[in-house]
């Protein structure tokens, strides 16, 4: 994706003096990593990345205690403490960060850095879903208190073929790496610093003449933009800690975000159903289920209902229902996507439920879904995962989708490379 215009109008992308860990001050880097906050979903993930390693950056990202302000003051407090002691220490001098994950099956490398903040109107930097106030809230304390950008953002543009920062990228992973790591879910990690002024010089002319799309930390985007209105001067606010990705080079898996109707059991949920959609009970197991699924989705607006120890296909709406809920003054891609229906249609008219943290809960494992649901005798809704070309279309047209819409990866591991607001 290309901006029109003068060519500093597009991406800034700058050095920045990185926070990592001391290799030799903790038991691993693999061990002190984490997820995104965000998909750190279940207390037993949560425990569990706790227990792995006492300086894990859960500590920092998602902290424990009583009440917000003590947790945030109490991850602050933390990272003083760890900087202090020379379990974290920074980069001697800022750069930009090649990072490279891979697989057996993906390899996707891109550019941590600073970029320059803006607001979705200027066209520079694309969101594409919603946003809760609560969740930025909480965001902005924790970046406030801590002073600190704990976990980059994923960000993607499209280069056009063989581009000077694709040149940059490729040279940098023949040197002898920052670090190299390979955490749990068998990803091998790996940061290099782009410290030559010419390479530098060859990205920032590059990147100016492109867009951004948020991949991945819509809330961590809003919480920034936030952060950046409360100052009366240029600062470090400014700019937020991102991962940039060329998809033409490395394309990102777009996977669905599913729902935990917490106080709903799936017999109400069916019940309520009748005739506004076709219901079929569907066999296991989960993955023989989700092909079912998938080939609805093909077809139109589906959905998995599981947590009574079975699946049901929820498909076929009653279009009298749709025209009654859906906007109309918003494109068909928009009126059609799932996220779409769900909330319009199901969540808010047939089953009436309040769009709050203690009523729908928000999960990228399917799995998990399924056993928080027949745990707690609630309803998950599983989804099918919208393409990456409808997402990026209604991005173009300034159409963002209902939140928690879509999960794109992979996603950066939190706790690799972090920035302090005090040090740039």
């Amino acid at each position: 994706m290309k901006t029109s215009g003068p060519v500093d109008q597009g991406l800034r992308l700058i050095p920045f003096r990185g926070l990592r860990y001391v290799p030799e001050r903790v038991g691993s880097l693999a061990a002190v990593t984490s997820p995104p906050y965000d998909v750190v979903v279940r207390p037993d993930g949560l425990h569990h990345l706790e227990s792995a390693d006492p300086h894990n950056i859960v500590r920092l990202i998602l902290p424990q205690a009583d009440s917000a302000r003590d947790r945030h003051r109490q991850a602050a407090a933390t990272l003083d403490r760890w900087l202090a002691e020379g379990v974290i220490a920074p980069d001697p001098d800022p750069v930009l960060y090649v990072y490279e994950q891979r697989n057996d099956e993906i390899l996707q490398r891109g550019l941590i850095g600073a970029l320059s903040l803006s607001p979705a109107a200027e066209g520079i930097v694309l969101p594409h879903e919603d946003v809760m106030d609560d969740v930025v809230a909480d965001r902005a304390e924790l970046m406030r208190t801590t002073g600190a950008h704990l976990e980059p953002l994923l960000l993607t543009y499209r280069g056009d073929g063989d581009t000077p920062t694709g040149a940059v990228i490729d040279r940098t992973v023949l040197r002898e790496p920052l670090l190299a790591t390979t955490t749990e879910d068998g990803f091998r990690h790996r940061l290099w610093a782009v410290t030559n002024p010419s390479d530098r010089r060859e990205i920032e002319t590059d990147l100016a003449r492109h867009q951004a799309l948020i991949a991945d930390g819509h809330h961590r985007w809003a919480t920034y933009l936030r952060l950046q209105q409360e100052q009366t001067a240029p600062g470090p606010w400014d700019y937020g800690l991102v991962l940039l990705v060329d998809t033409a080079r490395h394309p990102l898996q777009v996977r669905a975000i599913h729902r935990l109707l917490r106080n709903l059991p799936v017999s109400r949920a069916l019940k309520a159903l009748t005739g506004h959609f076709r219901v079929q009970r569907v066999e296991g197991p989960l993955p023989r289920a989700l092909d079912v699924l998938a080939e609805a989705a093909a077809a139109g607006n589906a959905f998995l209902l599981a947590g009574d120890g079975g699946f049901h296909l929820v498909d076929r709406p009653d279009p009298a229902l749709l025209a009654r809920t859906v906007r109309a003054d918003r494109p068909d891609a928009w009126r059609t996507l799932d996220a779409t229906v769900l909330h319009s249609a199901l969540l808010d008219d047939v089953w009436r439920i309040p769009d709050a943290p203690e009523h729908i809960g928000y999960i990228h494992d399917t799995a998990a879904a399924v056993e928080q649901a027949e745990r707690l005798d609630a309803t998950a809704v599983l989804m099918h995962p919208v393409r990456e070309e409808v997402v990026r279309d209604l991005a173009r047209q300034g159409v963002t989708m209902p939140r928690k819409s879509t999960s794109f990866g992979p996603k950066p591991a939190t706790g690799l490379v972090m920035r302090s607001l005090t040090l740039d």
